[in-house]
């Protein structure tokens, strides 16, 4: 009789474990309520996400051997992308619908295609087009512009979902040239350090006790999320996670009806959808692509 499989080695259970932390971690952003920045806000999850970090290195590495990198600048450039993206959507979190912010950081799949072509020089098919251009879709659907109000915190969903894509085709350009602790290590530093800097110049509010308890529990949840990445990604591939990713928008929907008593319209619901069905025609078309037996050439 075979062993039973850990919890921590089932990619699903770990996959749909990381995004749910994530997710709660972003309604614990959004729960904030003093006259805090993004930057101090970024200060305080991140300070707290590191200390759990600190417990997801390999067996192999170090942590203070972070800093011996093969690769050094695609490594720094990937930190500074999660720098933007992270301090965006704090903004988007705090100023728009938790299903509007979700929506638009989920066009970063449009923004990787469109750079898979034009800077790694891949071939995209006609498939994987279809799929970006429905998700693109479902965005127009979820958030409805020219419908409503396009606030500065849709502007900062945007550029979040860009940031994020940038890091993506930086990630598949460094493939497994770098260790895990260098690009998480790198990424922390920056993170700590840029909203530290940003904190004292914009000007320290100190927190209250219950948004300083929220964002303890929102940085925790980061670092939760990140360890149960690492053990999905160390037992499975990117096919077997991606599509959990998408998990994050019923999250969104949830908490935003729940806790903060936003509640989408049937667009933006049929919008989630599309959003969702698109990734996943994504991700099912590349597992076939694998699967299916090489052409001969000249057969397309």
């Amino acid at each position: 009789m075979p062993a039973r499989q850990s919890p921590f080695t089932n990619v699903y259970v770990c996959a749909f474990a990381a995004y749910a932390c994530f997710s709660t971690s972003d309604a614990f952003t959004k729960a904030l309520h003093g006259p805090l920045s993004v930057f101090e806000i970024g200060f305080f999850e991140n300070a707290f996400a590191s200390v759990v970090l600190l417990a997801t290195r390999h067996e192999n590495e170090r942590w203070v051997e972070f800093w011996k990198m093969s690769r050094p600048w695609p490594i720094h450039l990937r930190a500074i992308c999660g720098v933007l993206s992270s301090l965006c959507a704090i903004y988007a979190f705090t100023t728009i619908p938790l299903v509007d912010a979700y929506s638009l950081i989920f066009l970063a799949p449009f923004f990787v295609t469109v750079m898979s072509v034009l800077i790694l020089k891949e071939q995209v098919g006609l498939w994987r087009w279809f799929a970006v251009l429905l998700g693109f879709v479902g965005v127009l659907l979820a958030v409805k512009p020219g419908f409503q109000a396009f606030q500065l915190g849709h502007f900062g969903a945007v550029v979040a979902g860009l940031s994020t894509g940038t890091s993506i085709i930086i990630m598949r350009g460094l493939g497994s040239a770098a260790k895990k602790t260098s690009i998480l290590g790198t990424l922390f530093l920056y993170l700590v350090s840029v909203n530290g800097i940003g904190m004292v110049l914009h000007g320290f509010t100190a927190p209250a006790l219950n948004d300083l308890v929220l964002m303890a529990l929102s940085g925790l949840c980061v670092g939760l999320g990140q360890w149960a990445f690492v053990s999905a990604a160390r037992h499975g591939n990117a096919t077997q996670i991606a599509p959990v990713a998408y998990s994050q928008l019923g999250w969104a929907m949830l908490f935003g009806i729940i806790v903060f008593h936003e509640y989408p319209d049937l667009l933006a619901v049929i919008g989630v959808g599309i959003i969702a069905s698109a990734g996943l025609l994504t991700v099912l078309r590349e597992r076939i692509r694998r699967i299916k037996p090489a052409n001969p050439p000249g057969i397309r």
